[in-house]
Order: structure tokens, then sequence, then C-alpha cells
């Protein structure tokens, strides 16, 4: 589902724009889509066929995505498996300080060598009701007052309803468009689409490395970009909307934290009106990256800090769950495949002997 098809639908049974958008403010806070109607004023109540057609239309919306488990860790974060309509599972992430990590899509088809989420491939798109969804569910445990969209997925290839779910968020969700973050690799329609958008989301680059090469190993599968010209669209959109860049630098020991790179990023990046977020890699099962020791990443931080560049190690929220970058997926992917496999058990016994 999409947002306009519920709007659509709330409109086929009577329901003005006032109406739409009071139910969607209910359903983004976590609440049932009629909430707060007996404490209208009388003539503020929704009209007798809005109030008739809604169960309908509200069992859909809830049977859009379900908390399928939680599973807190020790930082104050909480990974949430989400199971969608068709059986379909994301995860997103509630963060310390009221922040939220949604997916996008259901695997995802970048397939970054050091990222779990993109092993299974590209699944499927969620629909912009499915993404705004995973944000009604978490209100319903604790406050969200900032969604990064850096969960399953690249949000670039499922554009149209990411942009439409993050129009909904800064908007009837009351979440500022400075804490709406949109994280990406880099792709021609991003840089073309967000300074349209009537929300102007905030924005994380994917740039990982300062050579071209390496970046197109990194990210087999991510458009061609030399890193000085994703840096220039970078700069470009942050002086724009008048908030700094966000540059993601994914730390694997002994591939893009050396000496060189430093020097490079310094030249790349001095002077520029963002931050490189420097995040230490998340152990996968089955890969062969390592992270750079503590010493290692402080050295990185301060020498890049102290030549002009403003320097943020993101140690990720949620390791000891999973739920941390690069590492999301993984669980999903086992209940999907265990449950596809006792379908097809049930299947086959259920199959007359010849």
């Amino acid at each position: 589902m999409r947002i306009q098809d519920l709007q659509h639908s709330l409109a086929a049974i009577g329901a003005l724009p006032c109406h739409i958008g009071r139910i969607q403010r209910a359903w983004l806070k976590g609440q049932p889509l009629d909430a707060g109607t007996r404490r209208q004023k009388s003539e503020d109540y929704f009209p007798l066929s809005v109030r008739n057609g809604l169960p309908p239309i509200a069992a859909q919306v809830e049977g859009l995505a379900r908390i399928q488990s939680q599973h807190p860790a020790a930082d104050g974060s909480l990974r949430l498996l989400v199971q969608l309509n068709d059986g379909q599972m994301v995860e997103s992430v509630l963060l310390p300080r009221d922040g939220l990590c949604v997916s996008s899509q259901v695997g995802c088809a970048v397939g970054c060598t050091f990222c779990m989420t993109g092993k299974s491939g590209l699944l499927r798109q969620l629909g912009s009701a499915e993404i705004a969804a995973q944000v009604a569910l978490a209100r319903r445990i604790r406050p969200v007052k900032k969604v990064v969209f850096m969960g399953m997925g690249e949000p670039a290839h499922n554009l149209d309803n990411v942009l439409d779910a993050i129009d909904l968020l800064g908007s009837d969700g009351h979440i500022g468009h400075k804490n709406l973050v949109l994280s990406t690799v880099g792709d021609p329609r991003v840089f073309e689409r967000l300074p349209q958008q009537h929300v102007k989301p905030a924005l994380a680059l994917s740039l990982h490395t300062t050579r071209a090469e390496l970046r197109a190993q990194l990210l087999p599968r991510a458009p061609r970009y030399d890193p000085a010209e994703l840096v220039a669209l970078g700069e470009d959109y942050a002086r724009r909307v008048g908030y700094p860049i966000q540059y993601q630098w994914t730390l694997l020991a002994g591939v893009n934290d050396t000496q060189e790179e430093m020097d490079a990023a310094v030249r790349l990046l001095k002077g520029k009106y963002g931050v490189l977020n420097i995040i230490p890699y998340n152990s996968v099962e089955g890969d062969h990256y390592q992270r750079p020791s503590a010493e290692r990443i402080h050295l990185m931080k301060r020498y890049l800090h102290d030549h002009g560049v403003l320097t943020k190690v993101r140690d990720s929220a949620g390791q000891d769950i999973d739920g941390g970058c690069g590492q999301l997926r993984a669980r999903a992917a086992e209940l999907i495949d265990h449950s596809r496999l006792l379908r097809r058990t049930n299947a086959t016994k259920a199959t007359p002997q010849a």
C-alpha cells in the first residue's frame, strides 16, 4: 500500500482533507485511526459515512506490518523484526535519543561487500505506507523524533515511495525536516528530486573511500561516481537546504584506514559543509573484513579533525543484537528461509503418494 492508496480509500468513504489529516496524524502517533474523535467538539466529529467506513480501512492499515519480535541491546537500542502482509520481513531499529532506523526495501541490490542486507539481493520494494508503518509501530513503544533511512535497502532505488513517506513524516508525522535523514550510495535521481521536495531531508552519502576503483569494489552495483564528484553534489545540496551533509565511511582494517586515505580525505573534505562519520566495521558472519583497533580509530578521528575535517566516530548502536550498520537482515532471512522450508515440507506431506 502507498500513502496515496490510503488517502483515496478515505476519500471514497466521504473523508475530507481535514479528516484524512486527522486520521494520518493518529496513525503516525501509533494510535487507532479514529483516536481523539470523541474529544473533539460535536461539529468536528467524523461524518457518519467515515465512522461506518473506517473499520475495514483500519484493519487494512493494521495488517500492513506487525512486530514479529523485539531484541533489546545494552545501549538502549531495540531491534524490531517487522513482518509485512505478504510474510516478508524487514528490520527497523529504535535508537538511543528518540531515533528510529527504518528499511525501504526487502533486501538490497547494491551488494556492498561489507553489508549483510545485500546478501539475498533485492526481493521487493516497500510501499510508502509500509515505510510509514514502521514509525507508527515504533511509536507504540517509545517516542520517535528522528527517522533515518539507513535500514535495509537503498532508498534511491525506491525513491518515489521513500519521498512520499518523508513528506508524510515531515508534515503529519511532526518530525523536523533535518531529522529525516536519507542515506544513499549516490544516484542522479536523488540530487534531482530532493531539492524539489516540500520536505527536504538531510542527506547522508556512502563514501567509504577517496579512490574510485576501491569504491567500485566495495559497492559493486552503485553508480560509478568519482568520490570528488559525489562530494561536490553533496556540498551543493547541503548549501541549498542549510544543514550539513553527512559522509559515511565504514572503516575496514587495512583497506580504507591507511595514512594515504586520511591525507586524501583531508584534501577532499577540508572546508566542506559537512561531517565525516567514520563507522567501525560491524562483524558479519562469513565476511573477511575486520574493524581497526580502537587506537587506530581514535588516531584517524584526531588526525582528520586536526587537519580541518569535522569527524565523528559513529559506533553503531545495537551491535550486540545485530542491529548495527551492515548487520540487518540476517535474522529476518533465517526466519523467512525456515518458514519456506516448513511450508515446502508440509506441502510434500500433504501430497498424496502415487
